[in-house]
């Protein structure tokens, strides 16, 4: 008798008695083995990675210390499941004096677990099988896998250099939209450093309407910007009516570990995520709520941390076009999206790329270069502005770095 029946078991959604054999690797385990070999071929040598989707730095002592107050406080060892005060009520006025929306911290706020938690959670209050999810490429998959899990089906909107990196509604076939219950959107966008202009989102919100659609804004980056206010979804007329926004402390405030984060918007959906959420997670623990819930009163800490990505992005836009890229800074973020090259040039040798993937690899195992590839959408390299750096001096360095690196490098596009 075979007693390892247990691979047999696997459900469908994640490979059935197929999972864990396929012999295919994810892209960033690629990069994370090519980075670990040309450093093992090169140990003298330094790895310039640009490849970090998290910030570089910390949350700030003063939050920790709030952290540790809060979590000495015996009160606050309980569950939290869908309650959480202090962070409702510092979210509702961070809505108001940094988005300008109205909103209610009893019907209109939840916390999160993070925005991926949020994200992996709605499906179940929203997909059936049969329903669409529309999402944009290349984007971030999580509410797609699980509206997938669900029975549920993906269409993908391509995010093209020449629509300024916003989806074209207006391509999605009727057969889809009949079908259609989710629109998943990002801005500031990950991997682009796009932005989305008022104009857009009030088109999101009439399409919504005329389509019956849910509108979900992940506000990862929300405060990321390099000039004037954030640009929240809900600050437009209607958008309260059509979707939710979800908010992060990971990368506004250097808190990427800490898991927390708010789910805001229509009251209906507002209360069907945390029907559901109860049934999932018994809430992040009050001590990070209310870290959290100070920092959003003290947004001039995310000004400051958006200040220093701005100042690193003019120096790699500088730089990147110094060495023939075309690079452009973006409005908001920490990641630079370029054009991949079509070939390098290299002491008379010409090396060809079939993909941003096949450029990266060789940034890598050539130059000790870690960038991130995309190639869902055209072919574009990610570079992220929070790698490893003390002070303007070592910001400088680091670029010089990456100039006298790809010096005698010759690019075809």
């Amino acid at each position: 008798m075979n007693k390892d029946y247990i691979q047999s078991l696997f459900a469908q959604r994640i490979g059935g008695s197929s999972f864990g054999e396929t012999t295919q690797i994810y892209k960033f385990e690629k990069i994370k083995r090519a980075k670990r070999y040309a450093k093992e071929k090169n140990p003298h040598v330094e790895l310039l990675d640009f490849g970090v989707g998290e910030p570089d730095e910390p949350a700030p002592l003063e939050v920790v210390d709030i952290l540790a107050q809060e979590a000495a406080k015996p009160e606050n060892r309980f569950y939290a499941d869908n309650g959480g005060q202090l962070l409702k009520e510092a979210a509702a006025r961070y809505m108001k004096r940094v988005c300008g929306v109205e909103v209610d911290p009893q019907s209109e706020i939840i916390h999160s677990i993070g925005i991926k938690a949020a994200l992996s959670i709605l499906p179940a209050a929203l997909i059936d099988p049969g329903d669409y999810a529309i999402m944009t490429v290349p984007g971030y998959p999580v509410f797609g896998t699980h509206a997938q899990y669900y029975g549920g089906k993906v269409y993908n909107l391509p995010l093209l250099k020449e629509n300024q990196f916003l989806p074209d509604l207006h391509s999605i076939p009727k057969d889809v939209l009949s079908k259609a219950k989710v629109l998943v959107l990002n801005y500031p966008n990950n991997p682009t450093g796009a932005v989305a202009s008022r104009e857009f989102f009030e088109q999101v919100v009439d399409f919504a309407f005329e389509n019956r659609i849910v509108v979900i804004h992940d506000f990862a980056y929300a405060g990321l910007v390099f000039e004037g206010k954030p640009l929240s979804f809900l600050s437009v007329p209607g958008a309260k009516e059509v979707g939710i926004e979800l908010h992060s402390a990971s990368k506004n405030f250097n808190m990427t570990g800490w898991r927390c984060g708010f789910v805001v918007g229509n009251s209906k959906l507002v209360k069907a995520y945390g029907h559901v959420k109860d049934h999932t997670d018994s809430g992040q623990f009050l001590a990070i709520q209310h870290a959290y819930a100070y920092c959003l009163d003290h947004s001039e800490m995310t000004e400051k941390i958006a200040h220093k990505y701005s100042r690193r992005m003019d120096l790699m836009v500088e730089t990147l076009r110094s060495l023939g890229f075309r690079a452009t800074k973006p409005q908001a973020s920490f990641f630079l999206y370029t054009e991949a090259p079509k070939a390098v040039i290299r002491g008379g040798k010409k090396t060809s790329f079939s993909s941003a993937e096949d450029c990266t690899q060789w940034l890598i195992q050539e130059k000790l270069i870690s960038t991130v590839p995309w190639d869902d959408a055209g072919s574009f390299l990610r570079w992220s502005v929070t790698y490893p750096a003390k002070g303007e001096e070592k910001e400088k360095e680091i670029m010089q770095k990456l100039k006298e690196r790809l010096s005698d490098c010759c690019w075809e596009w």
